[in-house]
């Protein structure tokens, strides 16, 4: 299953990053934003647990979410601004990383780094900015779950709807919560009308 945003502000943000004047700050900065909201939006029936605080008018039982069941896993290096946003809300959640190259003569994706804490009985979120092809998304699901997710699900920002379907199809199981998906694929794979390299973009280390 798959769900894209219908969220007036995620759009807004969303084609603050099409534009080509926004500095890498910024892009990362609005990859933060929007992770957030998604992430809202993916969690809003989250189980929660009743936890004890102390307010200004003594204790309180109230309901939070049980991050502890959380971990919180980016496909490097884009999907990182992912991660440092929804951190900010939920800076609880365990984290790992999966680092994972795209070949652009062939589009297919390899994976060159790991480090991923036990996932057993956890709700696993990958994070992936960019859904082209669908293929680095479908094989981080795939490794996920060889390494004992039973449940995922996946946050993007954009993608084609080739590499929705791709990757809905390989994973009917997996919930997809996107910012929003664009027009199509182009000959060279890339998303179209899309945003560049949300890594290079990022990072400023497009050439």
């Amino acid at each position: 299953m798959y769900k894209e945003s219908t969220n007036v502000v995620v759009k807004h943000l969303v084609n603050r990053l099409r534009d080509v004047r926004t500095a890498s700050n910024e892009f990362r900065l609005t990859i933060e934003e929007i992770s957030r909201i998604v992430a809202s939006e993916a969690l809003s029936e989250f189980k929660t647990i009743t936890t004890n605080i102390e307010t200004w008018q003594g204790p309180l039982d109230v309901e939070m979410i049980e991050v502890q069941k959380l971990v919180l896993i980016p496909i490097l290096r884009a999907g990182e601004p992912m991660l440092t946003g929804i951190l900010r809300t939920l800076p609880y959640a365990k984290s790992g990383f999966l680092a994972m190259k795209r070949d652009e003569e062939t589009a297919e994706s390899k994976l060159f780094y790991e480090n991923v804490p036990p996932l057993e009985d956890k709700t696993v979120i990958i994070l992936d900015p960019m859904v082209a092809t669908g293929g680095s998304l479908i094989d981080g699901i795939d490794y996920l779950k060889n390494k004992g997710a039973q449940k995922i699900i996946s946050l993007n920002i954009l993608g084609a709807p080739e590499g929705v379907e791709a990757v809905t199809k390989a994973h009917p199981d997996v919930n997809m919560y996107i910012a929003q998906i664009d027009e199509r694929l182009d000959e060279k794979k890339y998303i179209r009308p899309g945003l560049g390299d949300a890594g290079d973009r990022a990072f400023n280390t497009h050439i």
